[in-house]
């Protein structure tokens, strides 16, 4: 018998029990598809992750002003030293595995410009913050260190800022008024997108820290030049570890800390914290597509069954094939194909389910989904070899039949 021959037996064989092929191929539809669907979620928020990280920034540090302990009671950030300008010039200077270490503070407020309005934050810094978020510019120019020093009423605005105030216009050289003081825009930021808490990077303004701290605070950062934050990036192939422990050392050194005494300050890696979501993303991705998998050895086990009950009934017809000539291959290849094509038949439907349970997670639940060939493919082939695992001792038994038993069975 040739395998064209096996295959025409093998589908009128499945076809006369169309309703036992059915439920035979349930188990696998459900496997494949919750493979596929798993796989995707999964996926989907591992490019999630992966995005954050790059919306962030690599190799970043960032260091805030931390509570303190004073009389068993902990204080408010407010109650500490603070953090200064010049800690953030001490940091890009005297730690060797710094790049740049960028001074920020923030607040928020109402912005005219363009015939609207919009609240939005504002946000001092310099040029070395975009150097550290790997924040480029889309159009226009960056801040000189002329405006940085002298207070200049020059202003960078996000993508969201831009389209709430002029629309499709160019907002190059147009003018702002922030809170109440009038700049000029110089420069648009590309688009950034939204950070792992779901706020949106590109709703901000930027001035020189100068010009916040002088005219937004109204000097409120005093003759110290009070900061809110330090964004501190790492030269690639530099130890963070080495820069984190380096900054340490050198803010307690600074602020006078005593030995055994709380930081007044917070130093975070938030690359380190971005990789661990991203590893737990993936671990989470690999223990659901496992359940799921568990779906797929039922199925195959359904297959099994019917196969060994399949035999069951055809004996005679098996005894009558090999009396008139069938080999034992023959009869092996027959029904090995017929649960391979159940296998098949059933992985192509659960393709299919999983790509609509893909699409309705996407649309109803609001999830990041990624579905891609190589799970379409993971799941079809695993699908195929149970078939072909499952399938083996059943056909095997059929194919190890004496024909003139086989003839006897009733």
């Amino acid at each position: 018998m040739n395998t064209l021959a096996a295959i025409r037996s093998a589908w009128r064989a499945l076809t006369a029990n169309a309703l036992r092929s059915v439920l035979t191929m349930l188990g696998i539809i459900i496997g494949v598809a919750a493979v596929i669907t798993m796989i995707a979620i999964g996926a989907g928020a591992t490019q999630r992750v992966q995005d954050q990280m790059r919306a962030l920034g690599s190799n970043i540090i960032l260091v805030t002003p931390g509570s303190v302990t004073s009389g068993g009671v902990r204080l408010g950030a407010q109650a500490g030293q603070g953090l200064s300008e010049d800690d953030a010039t001490a940091i890009a200077l005297e730690i060797p595995e710094v790049q740049v270490a960028a001074p920020s503070s923030r607040s928020s407020g109402q912005i005219v410009g363009g015939g609207s309005n919009w609240a939005t934050q504002i946000f001092g810094t310099t040029n070395d913050y975009l150097i550290a978020r790997d924040w480029p510019i889309a159009s226009g120019r960056g801040f000189e260190a002329a405006e940085v020093q002298g207070s200049a009423k020059v202003a960078l605005i996000g993508q969201t800022v831009a389209r709430e105030l002029f629309g499709d216009a160019d907002p190059i050289d147009q003018v702002i008024r922030v809170r109440t003081v009038p700049v000029t825009v110089v420069g648009l930021l590309d688009r950034k997108g939204q950070n792992s808490f779901g706020q949106d990077q590109d709703d901000v303004v930027m001035l020189p820290i100068s010009t916040f701290r002088n005219r937004i605070q109204g000097g409120g950062g005093g003759r110290l030049k009070r900061i809110g934050a330090i964004s501190v990036k790492v030269a690639d192939g530099q130890n963070m570890s080495n820069a984190e422990q380096g900054i340490k050392d050198l803010l307690r050194q600074r602020m006078r800390v005593q030995p055994g005494a709380d930081d007044p300050f917070t130093v975070r890696n938030l690359t380190e914290i971005l990789q661990a979501q991203e590893a737990s993303s993936r671990i989470m991705t690999l223990l659901l597509s496992a359940v799921a998998g568990v779906s797929l050895v039922v199925g195959g086990i359904g297959i099994m069954n019917i196969m060994l009950v399949s035999v069951t009934e055809r004996t005679r017809e098996i005894g009558l094939r090999m009396a008139v000539g069938a080999r034992g291959k023959d009869i092996l290849a027959q029904f090995l194909i017929e649960a391979v094509t159940l296998s098949l038949i059933g992985g192509a439907i659960g393709v299919v389910l999983g790509a609509l349970a893909t699409w309705a997670t996407a649309q109803f639940a609001g999830w990041q989904v990624s579905m891609t060939l190589n799970s379409i493919g993971l799941a079809a082939g695993f699908s195929a070899l149970v078939g072909i695992f499952f399938g083996f001792y059943p056909a095997r038994r059929a194919s190890r039949l004496l024909p003139i038993q086989a003839l006897r069975h009733e």
